[in-house]
């Protein structure tokens, strides 16, 4: 299932878009990408949310910024409080705009610094999302002009935080990374996606490249910014991932479908990557409702959603 484009239009005499989206456990895997950053406050909702090759829980007040042609998409599962509709208060800006204001006013000049760092995401520290939520919550009241001061404040704090965490920052997942400056990458990667529980040897990979091992080792690097094999193992944890919250697999009978013939490194791989091991994982997460077949299959798709699975539910 590929990302799909979103178009953001922006209103009349505004510079920036204002969005209030409905959350509801059965609404569609809605895969996307757009031109323009992202800052999506989530209320009275909790579930999983998809950023680039990330699956990560996400909870009522979750406070996420979203580089322009990034995929993501928000899955709810549950309400917060009964009495209240869940849903997500979105902001959408473009870089131009952000940029010029951080060097026109050298009060925002630490946003430039935040909009660089936050590749391909952030999500903000609790205290700050707590912070600057009523100010959010209460844009939908204003007219335009007491709605963009609230934006620059906002902004201001979010500059500020020093608690803030990058959400996938190996292996980013962009749209617009150059894969198709290079066919003979992309060749490979197309395979890794297919048979990425298969063992895939550096070698072999630089050879269906029609390239040396040093050379295919730099021109991978420089597509995806991490290494072929750090790729295969991001795979094959995002994979594990789905299976270890949708399914009653054992954590042995997991890492054996996803490609690991021994049960240490997996249980090392994914500490490393995910933070805690698999069973912490799953027992951290809960047990959420399944997804519908097109978001199971795209769940475990660790980067651009273009494996065979997902193709096949598309």
């Amino acid at each position: 299932m590929k990302s799909r484009f979103e178009p953001i239009a922006v209103e009349p005499h505004t510079s920036w878009t204002l969005l209030d989206s409905p959350l509801t456990h059965d609404s569609p895997f809605a895969w996307h990408h757009h031109a323009v950053w992202e800052l999506r406050l989530t209320l009275n909702s909790r579930g999983f949310r998809y950023v680039g090759h990330d699956v990560a829980p996400f909870g009522d007040g979750d406070l996420v910024l979203v580089a322009p042609e990034v995929p993501h998409c928000w899955c709810s599962a549950l309400r917060v409080r009964a009495a209240q509709h869940p849903m997500a208060r979105v902001i959408c800006f473009s870089d131009t705009w952000a940029r010029a204001l951080a060097r026109v006013c050298p009060e925002m000049s630490p946003l430039q610094t935040l909009l660089t760092w936050a590749q391909p995401a952030v999500q903000f520290s609790p205290a700050v999302a707590d912070g600057v939520r009523p100010t959010i919550e209460h844009m939908a009241d204003q007219d335009a002009p007491a709605r963009l001061v609230s934006l620059l404040r906002v902004l201001e704090q979010l500059s500020r935080d020093a608690d803030a965490q990058r959400i996938g920052a190996a292996g980013v997942c962009r749209r617009d990374l150059p894969l198709s400056a290079d066919v003979r990458v992309r060749r490979v990667l197309d395979v890794m996606h297919r048979r990425y529980a298969e063992a895939l040897r550096l070698a072999d990979l630089a050879a269906m490249a029609c390239m040396s091992v040093s050379a295919f080792h730099r021109a991978f690097r420089k597509h995806t910014q991490c290494s072929a094999m750090g790729y295969v193992a991001r795979l094959r944890i995002g994979h594990a991932c789905r299976l270890l919250l949708h399914t009653d697999r054992t954590v042995s009978r997991v890492a054996e479908d996803v490609g690991y013939g021994s049960l240490a490194l997996f249980n090392r791989q994914f500490k490393a990557l995910k933070g805690l091991p698999p069973t912490a994982f799953r027992r951290q997460r809960g047990a959420l409702p399944p997804p519908p077949a097109h978001q199971h299959a795209f769940a475990g798709c660790a980067f651009a959603g273009q494996c065979v699975h997902c193709l096949q539910s598309s």
